[in-house]
């Protein structure tokens, strides 16, 4: 199978669960603006359901989208020709990597048809509650999907990374493109990370299933008696929290590191600027994936760690915002000095920019959240839902879409409609930072995060309805613009205006 076939396979999967993913976000946003709402087929939305459906769509679109697309799709699709060679230098491991993938995402989805239900613990599944299946409605078959669903997606995970890494090494050239660095840099920390949380996945199954007390405390009260095999458990629940945060902070820069190499490359080209900084922009990207294993104690503030540790966490968070800026400062430079008045309004050059915007605006709260007095506070409100959503849900999205203008042409020889694309960009771009910007408030408020319902008995933040209901109208917004673009998808490849010969 080539690797633009596996391209093909990773965007109907990322396609498939962003789909589902916007849906279930939907319907939570419907819930949030009017949580007295009765649906059709499904009447008013309980606890249980609200939560499940944080928990789905949490984890298909970290998953099986934000980490699926910028890596194994776009990775696939571009980094052979970037390489100068004709095929990946392991296929069939490639082509294994996507079987798994695909089937994850099948074991995954057919959580909402087990008994009980789909799992509420979200995409986190802290224990020890996930570590006991009678803890409450999805704890049970539903919890055993996801477990089973995540443990073969960091299979398949790992396997890519190890073909990526040896494809970039057995193949390099002497002067890689900062796109393929990006790669590079994300194929070891693929290779790290993804059998640490399959690791941690097959520790909690065990103490669901097999009676270990990897995560469950010494005789834990659940609504007022002793929980079912924990009389003789010893084991932590922050283990997990150590285990799971290992990968999931890293995982972030599998995100985002692609989409940084993405929007340099665009950059570049647009602009006729060249890359001037082109070794600091390698040193930030390999910079930005050491330090992002240093960092993933700042999720777990609250958990009660030592203070000295969480120092330092506070400042390695603080330092890794160093490269970062090295690398904004690089493209402001580009676009200061370069060629833009001809091409700032193309697509990709938008939607390059919109990157840039978002990874701007959601970057400088992240030093606001590293401080361990700040987030004891902010910790698991909105203000974090906001920060996470702008960098590595609009970011990530936006220079996504970038490279899917830019190189559309790969996959089917014709270029996507540009009128459509502008389009898409200001209606996205306007949706977007209607929805996500003013959750900063909403969580300075103390708006906590993964609450089904603000009104009725609990009074406390009813007066922030009529802001949910803003968020929820741009949601809404920012969804109904993705059908221009797959209108553009669907169009373009049958219809589009044939591409000009040569690499882009």
């Amino acid at each position: 199978m080539s690797h633009r076939a596996v391209a093909l396979g990773y965007a109907v999967i990322a396609l498939t669960a962003v789909i589902v993913a916007t849906s279930l976000s939907w319907i939570m946003r419907l819930h949030l603006a009017w949580p007295n709402a009765s649906l059709p087929l499904w009447g008013t939305i309980k606890p249980e359901d609200y939560l499940a459906l944080v928990t789905m769509h949490g984890t298909l679109m970290i998953f099986f989208v934000m980490t699926l697309a910028p890596v194994e799709l776009f990775g696939n699709l571009l980094l052979p020709s970037q390489l100068g060679v004709r095929r990946m230098t392991l296929p069939v491991v490639n082509a294994a990597g996507m079987l798994l993938i695909a089937i994850s995402l099948l074991v995954m989805l057919a959580a909402f048809l087990v008994p009980q239900g789909a799992p509420i613990g979200g995409w986190s599944a802290y224990p020890p509650m996930s570590a006991l299946p009678s803890a409450g409605p999805g704890q049970g078959a539903g919890l055993d999907c996801w477990l089973l669903s995540l443990a073969l997606f960091c299979a398949g995970s790992a396997l890519n990374g190890i073909n990526a890494l040896v494809t970039i090494v057995s193949r390099r050239t002497r002067q890689m493109p900062i796109t393929a660095w990006s790669w590079f840099a994300t194929a070891i920390l693929s290779v790290i990370i993804f059998p640490v949380l399959f690791a941690a996945i097959a520790l909690l199954f065990c103490d669901r299933h097999l009676g270990t007390h990897f995560f469950l405390p010494q005789a834990l009260i659940v609504a007022g008696r002793v929980a079912p095999l924990t009389s003789g458990g010893d084991g932590s629940p922050l283990l997990w929290q150590h285990l799971f945060w290992f990968f999931g902070h890293p995982e972030v820069y599998l995100s985002v590191l692609p989409a940084m190499g993405i929007t340099s490359h665009i950059f570049a080209e647009f602009t006729r600027a060249g890359h001037g900084s082109r070794r600091l922009l390698v040193a930030a990207t390999l910079a930005i994936a050491g330090m992002g294993l240093l960092v993933w104690g700042h999720h777990m503030f609250v958990s009660g760690m030592n203070p000295y540790a969480g120092t330092a966490f506070s400042l390695s968070t603080i330092a890794i915002a160093l490269p970062s800026t090295a690398e904004v400062l690089v493209w402001l430079r580009m676009l200061w000095n370069g060629e833009t008045r001809a091409t700032w309004n193309r697509t990709p050059m938008l939607f390059s920019l919109g990157f840039l915007s978002f990874f701007i605006a959601g970057g400088v709260t992240g030093p606001v959240l590293a401080q361990p007095m700040l987030d004891s506070y902010l910790h698991n409100t909105y203000f974090v839902i906001a920060h996470f959503h702008l960098v590595m849900g609009m970011a990530v999205a936006f220079s996504m879409f970038a490279a899917t203008y830019l190189w559309f042409p790969l996959l089917c020889g014709r270029m996507m409609n540009e009128r459509l694309g502008r389009w898409h960009f200001w209606l996205s771009l306007i949706g977007a930072y209607g929805a996500f910007l003013p959750m900063h408030f909403a969580g300075l408020a103390g708006l906590p995060r993964h609450y089904a319902q603000m009104s009725g008995p609990v009074v406390s933040f009813e007066n922030l309805l009529p802001l949910q209901r803003g968020i929820t109208w741009s949601a809404y917004l920012l969804g109904a613009a993705q059908f221009i673009f797959l209108w553009n998808v669907a169009r373009s490849w049958r219809r589009g205006d044939i591409a000009e010969p040569g690499p882009r």
